[in-house]
């Protein structure tokens, strides 16, 4: 995983999100130190899901929290000023929740059915993107079976950035598949 990481940002990735919901805090600090030290490297941001704890532990440049996490108040409290915090939302009022609460961008929270993602119902879909594009002012990154395909009709619908785990995770060759999810690639669907 540090391998494919380091790849992806000497690919041109701008951001490492750790997310391990089954490992132990130690377990997370240590493997958040080394993937930090590598985005600072890069000039890249590093962000922990969900952990506001570990995100402090190692530096963090802020913190991914879910609806269930963390409010975004206490995070700010205890990070600090300049920490990025970004929330996950699947609604209208979600996405102007997470804006008044101070959030620094908002995530579409499964923009498509992925494997990565097993606790929602179903994909919210490219319209709910625009939707919460135009909710708030905050950059909107669009998260779920984003892939080659399907990136830059993403964008299009108003994604300000999107974040994928299995599409560079997965690949073979992750310069690659960093290169063919950077915006302008103009990939299209085969279906």
């Amino acid at each position: 995983m540090v391998e494919t990481c380091r790849q992806a940002l000497q690919a041109g990735v701008t951001a490492i999100q750790l997310r391990d919901k089954t490992a132990s805090a130690r377990q997370l600090i240590e493997i958040a130190e080394v993937l930090m030290a590598l985005c600072e490297k890069s000039g890249a941001l590093f962000l922990v899901n969900d952990r506001v704890d570990v995100a402090l532990a190692c530096h963090s440049c802020g913190v991914h929290l879910g609806q269930d996490d963390m409010p975004a108040e206490t995070a700010r409290r205890l990070l600090g000023p300049e920490a990025v915090i970004g929330i996950s939302v699947r609604s209208v009022d979600e996405a102007v929740a997470a804006w008044k609460s101070g959030a620094d961008y908002i995530a579409a929270n499964m923009v498509f059915t992925t494997d990565t993602k097993t606790d929602l119902e179903k994909p919210l879909g490219l319209e709910a993107v625009s939707e919460l594009k135009e909710a708030t002012p905050l950059p909107l990154i669009a998260i779920g079976g984003i892939n080659k395909t399907n990136a830059d009709i993403v964008r299009k619908a108003g994604a300000d950035g999107i974040a994928v785990v299995s599409a560079i995770m997965a690949a073979t060759h992750v310069d690659k598949a960093v290169h063919d999810l950077l915006p302008g690639t103009h990939h299209t669907s085969s279906t």
